[in-house]
């Protein structure tokens, strides 16, 4: 059975930094790419960065670019979000999924692409 746990979520002032985990089991984890998404109340949920299976190919959405950084540790079976300069639109819960294909497709940025889902862990960017 597939598990993904994320962690790290909080609460944090403008300006500020926070490092999302995911913690991935139940599969061979360095076989797939990951990706991370968020949600706020009413809204649907939103890509923001994948990575691919080895690490070296990394995608983020236009909103987090040059803010974010995605990273993997595939000896630890962990994916990681780098999230720095957060402003208040950047609150939401947020979540990893695990990609249905051991290749990253250009349908990266979609929901229906990931498999496996965490609980989410959630993010408030306030002062």
């Amino acid at each position: 059975q597939v598990q993904l746990v994320e962690s790290g979520g909080g609460l944090v002032k403008p300006g500020g930094s926070l490092r999302l985990s995911c913690v991935a089991s139940g599969r061979t984890f360095s076989n797939y790419p990951m990706g991370w998404f968020r949600q706020v109340p009413g809204k649907e949920r939103e890509f923001v960065s994948a990575i691919s299976a080895s690490g070296a190919n990394t995608y983020y959405a236009g909103s987090v670019k040059g803010r974010f950084t995605i990273s993997r540790d595939n000896a630890k079976n962990t994916v990681y979000l780098q999230m720095n300069s957060l402003q208040p639109e950047d609150s939401a819960v947020y979540y990893c999924a695990s990609d249905q294909r051991t290749y990253i497709s250009a349908r990266y940025s979609r929901e229906g692409e990931y498999e496996y889902w965490g609980q989410g862990t959630q993010v408030t960017v306030s002062s």
